[in-house]
């Protein structure tokens, strides 16, 4: 589909607002533009980068619900709202422009199921709530411990691992920084860099000052059983304990279907935002993990969203506010 091609029935949706990502960014944002009387239409992937999460932490009145059953709460929330519509494991495969008469600014090119995803949707603005994509340190057994024992993020996860031996496991220059959070919670940390250079001289020395340990040698696996870690065991056979821990995954903004749009990113190629979630392209704003500075704790993504969908009503209307 080119821009040429808009016209009724090439597009038979039509919306003030299309979000795209159904997370905690997302889900929050078509609830509070639901509200506003807005017409919304949420395209869900359905493939959650949290999907391995037992339990989530630090969202107030939620704290420990897993992360599915809270995308499934506010899911139900969003049913008392029928300008609100979710299409469920869709994707956007393109976000084109357009300049229609009555208001639309893009098209949404979709793919999903035959018979219940229309083709495409048109709408005056768009949120993007994609997220992130990770990927994981490449040890054979990571996965079976990743979301039970294993985490990505400290603020989430570290209060239940605390005083515990722990290891933080990465390949980024961003290690050393890391560590020196995770220290806050425990006394016996490793660092595991896993053969990579991403640890200088300086930081070692400045992490052994404060006890934590930096092991370069190259691991081989994970051991433990039934989800709970109990050792890492490097390449040359050596064996170091622990009892829970963290990765520090590579992160890649899911942003493929904005290839047609000059907009301005960030070094991580996050979406550059201003504090109220607006893009450098008049009518595109972005919460969430997909807008810098990055992955953020849910309860943080969700007020974002929130925040992004009260500025999106007033500028709809021209209306400026603080913010």
């Amino acid at each position: 589909m080119t821009e040429s091609a808009y016209d009724s029935s090439s597009v038979p949706v039509e919306v003030d607002v299309v979000v795209i990502g159904g997370g905690p960014a997302g889900l929050s944002a078509a609830l509070n533009l639901g509200r506003s009387r807005s017409s919304v239409v949420v395209v869900d992937a359905g493939r959650p980068r949290n999907a391995a999460t037992l339990r989530s932490h630090g969202f107030l009145t939620r704290d420990g619900v897993p992360p599915l059953e809270l995308r499934k709460l506010a899911r139900a929330e969003l049913g008392a709202y029928p300008s609100v519509r979710v299409l469920d494991r869709a994707v956007v495969t393109a976000l084109l422009p357009t300049d229609a008469p009555n208001g639309m600014r893009f098209i949404a090119a979709l793919k999903g199921s035959v018979g219940r995803t229309p083709p495409a949707v048109a709408a005056r603005s768009v949120l993007v709530a994609t997220g992130m994509r990770e990927t994981l340190p490449a040890i054979p057994s990571l996965r079976a411990f990743y979301g039970m024992s294993l985490f990505s993020c400290a603020a989430c996860d570290a209060w239940e691992l605390q005083d515990r031996p722990l290891a933080l496991i990465g390949e980024t220059p961003d290690l050393a920084v890391r560590a020196r959070l995770i220290a806050r919670w425990t006394d016996r940390l490793t660092v595991f860099t896993n053969g990579a250079e991403v640890v200088d001289t300086v930081e070692e020395a400045e992490l052994a000052a404060s006890g934590i340990v930096v092991e370069r040698r190259s691991i081989d696996d994970l051991e433990g059983e039934r989800g709970a870690v109990s050792a890492v065991r490097l390449a040359d056979g050596a064996r170091i304990e622990i009892a829970g821990g963290f990765v520090r995954p590579h992160w890649q903004p899911a942003l493929e279907f904005l290839s047609g749009h000059d907009v301005e990113r960030d070094e991580d190629g996050t979406l550059a935002v201003d504090r109220s979630g607006r893009t450098s392209v008049p009518g595109l704003y972005a919460a969430g993990d997909a807008a810098s500075p990055g992955p953020q704790q849910l309860i943080v993504a969700a007020g974002q969203g929130a925040r992004a969908a009260a500025v999106l009503v007033h500028d709809a209307v021209g209306v400026r506010t603080a913010h």
